[in-house]
């Protein structure tokens, strides 16, 4: 299929469905045991792979409103509306959404659902809430942008950003190599699938994978700071498999930001 025909949305949706239907061989649900840790104030909350996202990030969270961006798949919502959270989920995927859906039935917890691109999401009103807290998953678009100034519109005033990203190194080196523990740099960053071959992406990525892109440093910090937050908090973090680029380097990021 020639990129130009290529929907990223569709295809990504329809890839992040297959994904769901995997259940917790790929991404594990929290279970009726950590919700309740949870409640007793036993929690983790991580947008990145290993490292925990530090509790003042997130705390105070009873009675906040919280948007899980991009975060449908039953892991970051339910811990939040295990603390007492009113907590909106948003995801392209409305599988993903669906096993949050399953998780707040099962544990009586208030979670709502809507399907939407995080970088559009006229269905939410301006400055409607406290935190956004968005897993990595800026990968998953083309441009990142647009996702940072929706996150600064919904939030009100003085409300917090936390996301995770990867370090767009990542993508400068040939995929296929790097599976075989060789590091040969092959691509210019920003990176785009798109920018592979039919038969390559074919071969590496396949028709239920989504397509991913790796921005710029300068795209993923300074465009928060240009859309007016304040960065007020950041860590590093790896793989947590065996990765021969994690073993030299920090390939995941995390920041906390406020809307001044």
């Amino acid at each position: 299929m020639p990129n130009r025909e290529i929907d990223v949305t569709q295809y990504n949706r329809k890839a992040w469905d297959h994904v769901a239907d995997q259940g917790d061989d790929l991404y594990h649900a929290m279970t009726s045991a950590q919700i309740e840790r949870a409640k007793a104030g036993d929690w983790r909350i991580r947008v990145t792979p290993t490292k925990a996202v530090p509790q003042d990030w997130i705390l105070p969270a009873k009675g906040k409103t919280v948007l899980c961006l991009a975060a449908g798949g039953g892991q970051q919502a339910p811990i939040l509306a295990a603390l007492g959270a009113k907590v909106t989920v948003a995801d392209l995927s409305a599988k993903q959404l669906q096993r949050d859906a399953e998780i707040a039935g099962r544990e009586g917890l208030a979670i709502k659902t809507i399907v939407a691109d995080m970088a559009s999401m006229p269905e939410l009103e301006d400055a409607s809430f406290d935190l956004v807290i968005n897993p990595c998953s800026v990968i998953f678009c083309p441009d990142v942008k647009p996702v940072w100034r929706e996150v600064h519109r919904v939030l009100k005033p003085g409300g917090r950003f936390v996301t995770g990203f990867i370090n767009p190194i990542y993508y400068l080196f040939d995929a296929a190599k790097m599976d075989r523990g060789k590091l040969k740099a092959r691509h210019k960053i920003p990176y785009s699938d798109l920018q592979l071959d039919a038969e390559e992406r074919e071969r590496l990525i396949g028709p239920d994978r989504p397509l991913e892109f790796g921005h710029t440093l300068t795209d993923l910090i300074a465009g928060q700071l240009n859309c007016g937050f304040q960065i007020t908090g950041f860590f590093e973090d790896r793989w947590g498999d065996d990765d021969r680029l994690s073993e030299l380097i920090n390939v995941f990021a995390a920041t906390c930001a406020v809307k001044v």
